[in-house]
């Protein structure tokens, strides 16, 4: 039992130093190659363009450091994404640079903390080990089409269930593409019209946050 615990201790704590480095690698080589200090999608998409072939890896660290750590958003990045390499192209990187970061912090959480949460909580309708996997993939998928969730928190807490990655992964990349292709789409018209595209963009976040929630309330009403 003794061992077994030293083990588990061991695994945490080399996926903490694990953690550290990764994040601490990703935000020198960053600093290094000179990312602006901003988070404005013309500043990224500037510097991004200038490292010529290395670009499209640079995004996909940032967008990995920006959901890897919650404050950081993803929406100024998925910007740059659209305004640095076109709208197909830019959400096909922001999308794999979120994935990997998503998967990061699914695995960080579920190695630390997953068995704690199994234990206390195993009577738990998400947290148990037969708990629904079709649940919790339509509740991760609904969690990341509505922009107030903070995407890094949603990352973390299904770790801590039992989804399987796989589903996990699905979710999330299916629940990211509307609003990643849409604000890289956006991006890809800052550079024309500034002003017209913030006005865009807070509208479509007003309408992201509200659609789900008539849905919901709509299938509520016609279920009476």
């Amino acid at each position: 039992m003794r061992t077994l615990q030293r083990q588990q201790l061991i695994i945490r704590l080399m996926a903490i130093a694990g953690l550290t480095l990764l994040l601490a690698g990703i935000w020198l080589t960053l600093l290094e190659l000179g990312a602006p200090t901003t988070l404005s999608p013309g500043d990224l998409a500037a510097w991004l363009r200038g490292e010529g072939a290395l670009g499209p890896v640079l995004l996909v660290l940032l967008m990995v450091l920006a959901v890897v750590v919650g404050p950081i958003p993803t929406l100024p990045v998925s910007a740059a994404a659209g305004l640095a390499f076109g709208m197909f192209y830019g959400t096909l990187i922001a999308v794999t640079g979120a994935a990997l970061g998503a998967l990061v912090a699914f695995w960080t959480s579920r190695i630390l903390a997953r068995e704690f949460f199994r234990q206390k909580l195993k009577d738990h309708p998400m947290f148990a080990p037969d708990a629904s996997q079709r649940a919790l993939f339509w509740g991760i998928l609904f969690t990341r089409l509505v922009p107030v969730f903070s995407f890094a928190l949603i990352s973390y807490a299904a770790g801590l269930t039992s989804v399987t990655v796989t589903r996990f992964l699905l979710a999330s990349v299916i629940g990211m593409l509307p609003m990643t292709f849409v604000f890289a789409g956006l991006g890809n018209t800052f550079e024309l019209h500034p002003l017209w595209t913030v006005f865009a963009a807070g509208l479509v976040l007003v309408v992201m946050t509200v659609m789900p929630w008539l849905w919901h309330q709509r299938g509520r009403a016609s279920r009476r």
